[in-house]
């Protein structure tokens, strides 16, 4: 029985506009997923998930999509959530040459489930490490991203983007533009407050939606691109350790996806509420539709303001994570 985790992120500029070639800044945060696995006699699958929102809920199933357990969770996301552990074993599978190898997989995550917190790619990441590690195999982290990267391309119907996947296995801040992934070095410790909504957004029907606008009008196409320069500009900031830049761009960030429609009114309320709590930047973070918004602020203000934002349900500080997909036991 091995136990790996893998943490979530949020997107410091870049989301949406990374599925079009543009580059993106996503940074891992202390909030994992943990995946236990342990091989059993036969070839079934059996999946016992428990806290996949922040309140959690618990399924088990034996390796099925068809037969949808009866639980309060949003359709969509119960059968992604369960097409990616499939996935991610089919992975493991093929990378130990062990394609008759059944599993008994356990999941435990602190981060809530399609709120753009990466909570898929966390589970994906440790899921393929656990359950290879369980059967003698150690597979390097960007070998990881690459599988579960196709994990998420196989299950999103190719609308998938490395960002997600890349940035979990490796941890830290990391630039992903088309297949060109690298880690970001010496990225100060960013004081990232979130603010969570409750809610989640539907990630193919927002990612559709911007596809829609940018072959209907050359405008979109334009605020597509001009996403990737907002994300070159962090980029020095960054390096340069500007943390009131970063926000600047965080802000513009925002009103860009906003422009293309994915965000919502709870996170256009959240990111409001955030910069008037003296936030440096806050903004959407992930698909959009809901879910969650990123905040810079080295203060309690945007936590405090968060608490008595309506419609947001939980705030929480969120520590740049250094370390990737680890093994726990």
């Amino acid at each position: 029985m091995v136990t790996s985790s893998a943490p979530g992120k949020v997107y410091l500029f870049g989301e949406h506009a990374v599925v079009y070639g543009e580059p993106a800044v996503p940074c891992a945060i202390e909030r994992r997923a943990r995946v236990t696995a342990e091989q059993r006699d036969d070839d079934k699958l059996r999946v016992n998930a428990t806290d996949l929102t922040l309140d959690g809920f618990t399924v088990e199933y034996d390796g099925s999509v068809a037969d949808t357990p009866d639980i309060d969770v949003a359709e969509p996301l119960l059968e992604e959530g369960m097409g990616y552990v499939n996935q991610a074993i089919e992975q493991a599978r093929d990378a130990a040459g062990a394609q008759d190898v059944g599993f008994d997989v356990t999941v435990q995550s602190a981060i809530p489930l399609g709120a753009g917190l990466g909570s898929s790619a966390a589970v994906v990441n440790a899921a393929i490490d656990a359950a290879t590690r369980e059967l003698g195999v150690e597979l390097d982290p960007r070998e990881i991203a690459d599988r579960a990267y196709r994990v998420e391309y196989e299950v999103q119907d190719g609308q998938a983007s490395r960002a997600d996947t890349f940035c979990s296995a490796m941890g830290g801040a990391v630039r992903v533009e088309g297949d060109d992934c690298r880690q970001i070095p010496d990225v100060p410790n960013l004081p990232f407050v979130v603010g969570y909504d409750g809610g989640s957004g539907d990630t193919g029907k927002l990612v559709a939606g911007v596809r829609d606008l940018r072959e209907e009008y050359g405008f979109a196409a334009d605020t597509v691109e001009a996403i990737g320069d907002i994300v070159r500009e962090g980029e020095a900031a960054l390096e340069a350790d500007d943390l009131d830049e970063l926000g600047e761009l965080m802000n513009f960030n925002h009103g860009l996806l906003s422009a293309l429609g994915v965000s919502s009114r709870s996170l256009d309320a959240m990111v409001w509420a955030a910069r008037e709590g003296d936030a440096l930047g806050a903004k959407l973070t992930g698909a959009g539709g809901g879910g969650c918004i990123v905040a810079l602020d080295p203060t309690e203000g945007t936590e405090t303001a968060l608490r008595y934002t309506p419609g947001c349900e939980a705030t929480f500080r969120a520590e740049l994570d250094t370390d990737g997909v680890r093994v726990e036991s």
